[in-house]
């Protein structure tokens, strides 16, 4: 029979359970709410969502709106990749993830938008909202314009990067809806939310979405984030053959089973989406309840609005300007009569004599010559196919338009192929279309009339 264990040692055994299980009670409590959504991103169509409207932290997911803005600065001439942008301390001073950016330090916008879209700097992400509004509460008003006129309308920015603060909150939905702006808006960028490493400047950085970009065929973004308070967040893009689908989830537990489940969502989108749709890009964002942000481009707008009447060259009342005036109307009106007698004389004479003329001596015509007619043309190969003719022959038209212009595309079939020939034109012409054509080093002859 087995020794029973001192009650000192069983009471250590259970006390080390009931630990156990108080923390396994308490990380569940603690643990970030879960949501998911899935779109097809062709459409817009919701394919699958679960708490998509529950205001949740985003953490760094809320980068993507820094992103998205960075690109519409350089769209509108506000800044440029460029630019060098000057690091305040406040920057610099941001926690990790980070670059790793000192006080005063300046640095291209290129490389703060690569380090906040790969390596989800929280430094870079900070320079790049006081570069393009000074501050980054300016920025974050800013942000919240933007999102409501995208459509995020559960969504409210606090800072550039994510990190939690009192009210910075979003939604799966709006984050998917962030996801497919990017994705549309402003394709030239995307790429960078697939590239497994990047030149930043002062280092090279890689991808903190590196894992599901590797396991997953077809995925080429969008956008990791991760807070105590947030959980394991991502956005994520995929593209198979015609198909293309976003999924979004709040709320992993770990990076590892974020990803699985993004996986998940994505095949769920896979086999729901239908093989081909139209594509219906999303709208651009329309700025209402304020003006668009302020940028550094002036439009002046030159369009005539009205045709004015030119006025009267105005008359002085000087003395002697009336003496010129009096004086030159004088002149024309003695003109006029003069003019008129004459008539008048002419007329009457031709009625008491009239003029007889001698007939008009016979014209000869002769014949025009072929060779200043429209009856040459020019040869530009043989070919042995109707097609490939007629295909060259229009390649050429398009290269020669000034020579070309109004003449006949025509191929002639023979026992050794198919002549391709423009007809229709002046000897002349003809020769300065094929001197043309033969700088154009394409070979060329003229062909004469029959």
């Amino acid at each position: 029979m087995k020794a029973r264990q001192p009650w000192p040692a069983r009471f250590g055994l259970l006390a080390l359970t009931l630990v156990w299980l108080a923390f396994g009670v308490a990380s569940n409590v603690s643990a970030a709410p879960y949501a998911a959504m899935v779109i097809d991103a062709r459409s817009g169509e919701v394919l699958h969502a679960r708490n998509a409207d529950t205001r949740l932290h985003p953490a760094s997911l809320t980068k993507m709106m820094t992103l998205y803005i960075a690109f519409e600065a350089i769209k509108n001439g506000e800044i440029s990749l460029d630019t060098k942008v000057r690091i305040s301390k406040n920057a610099a001073a941001e926690p990790p993830s980070k670059l790793g950016l000192k006080s005063g330090q300046r640095i291209a916008m290129r490389y703060l938008i690569r380090a906040a879209s790969v390596k989800s700097a929280n430094d870079a992400a900070t320079a790049i909202g006081e570069a393009l509004e000074g501050s980054e509460a300016a920025f974050a008003r800013r942000m919240n314009r933007t999102a409501k006129a995208l459509g995020m309308s559960n969504t409210t920015f606090k800072n550039a990067h994510g990190l939690t603060e009192s009210g910075h909150m979003s939604t799966a939905r709006d984050m998917t809806t962030l996801g497919r702006h990017l994705l549309y808006d402003y394709p030239q960028y995307y790429n960078l939310f697939s590239r497994r490493s990047t030149d930043a400047g002062i280092k090279t950085v890689t991808n903190t979405n590196r894992r599901l970009l590797a396991a997953y065929r077809g995925a080429d973004g969008i956008k990791t984030g991760y807070t105590r308070a947030a959980g394991f967040n991502l956005v994520a893009s995929a593209e198979r053959g015609n198909e293309r689908i976003i999924a979004t989830v709040f709320g992993g537990r770990s990076s590892a089973t974020r990803n699985a489940k993004v996986a998940e969502l994505l095949d769920l989108g896979f086999g729901r989406a239908p093989s081909n749709v139209a594509v219906r890009k999303p709208s651009a964002p329309a700025y209402k309840g304020g003006p668009p942000p302020a940028g550094k481009t002036i439009r002046v707008n030159l369009a005539v609005r009205k045709s004015l009447r030119p006025k009267m060259r105005p008359v002085t009342n000087e003395p002697e300007n009336q003496a010129v005036v009096i004086a030159a109307a004088k002149v024309i009106e003695h003109d006029i009569q003069s003019a008129l007698l004459q008539a008048q004389q002419d007329t009457a004479a031709a009625l008491i004599a009239p003029e007889v003329t001698p007939p008009p001596e016979p014209k000869v015509v002769t014949r025009l010559s072929t060779s200043g007619g429209r009856h040459w043309g020019v040869n530009v190969g043989r070919y042995a196919s109707r097609y490939a003719a007629e295909k060259f022959l229009l390649k050429t038209a398009l290269a020669e338009m000034s020579t070309l212009d109004g003449s006949l595309r025509k191929v002639v079939r023979n026992s050794r192929g198919y002549e391709a020939n423009f007809m229709g034109m002046t000897r002349e012409t003809a020769d300065l279309a094929c001197r043309r054509l033969q700088a154009r080093q394409i070979t060329c002859y003229t062909i004469g009339p029959g």
